[in-house]
Order: structure tokens, then sequence, then C-alpha cells
């Protein structure tokens, strides 16, 4: 169980960088488990290595993305709507696993 403090979040890698790994490496292990993994782990090493979370209040975070996810992609070939279906599963994934380890859920 991590205690959360919204103000401590604002400096969340020097606060929460422990919690912040669990939750996106449960969410990618969900994916992988789940979808083409060599799409999941394209997403995961050039997306959402850039990524940041934030507290948004009331027990709800969201994931800031890098401009242009789409074209942060290399040495895979799939279609913009096929990456953003799934780049929007796996952020939802993530910010789940921020509601369940911080306990809003």
């Amino acid at each position: 169980m991590a205690d959360f403090d919204p103000e401590k979040f604002e400096d969340k890698y020097a606060n929460y960088f422990p919690e912040l790994q669990q939750a996106y490496k449960n969410a990618f292990n969900r994916m992988n488990d789940q979808y083409d993994s060599e799409l999941v782990h394209a997403i995961d090493q050039q997306v959402l290595n850039e990524s940041e979370p934030f507290y948004d209040g009331n027990g709800e975070f969201t994931i800031e993305l890098p401009d242009n996810p789409y074209g942060r992609l290399s040495g895979i070939v799939v279609e913009q709507d096929r990456f953003e279906e799934l780049l929007e599963i796996h952020v939802g994934e993530i910010e789940t696993e921020l509601e369940r380890i911080f306990e809003f859920q």
C-alpha cells in the first residue's frame, strides 16, 4: 500500500518512482499477454518511455504522451488506426494501475 499525497506527486519521480514503475510494468504485462507483443513492446519502448503521468484529482490520473506518438515508431509496420487503438488501451491500463496502486479503486 502506498500512501498517496497529491502534493508529493508533483515530484513524482523522487517520491513515487517504485509505484510508477510498478504501474507501467503491470500495464505492460497485461497488454503483452493480450495483444500483439511486438507492437506492445514498440509502444512501451518508443512512446510510453517518454510519457508522463499526472494526478488530476478525485483519484484519477492521466498520461501525457510525447508529440507525434505514431511518428516515433521505428522497426515495426502497423496501420496508424491499429497503433492508436492499442496505445489508447495501453494508456488506459496504466491509468487504471495507478489508481489501483494508490488505492483509489
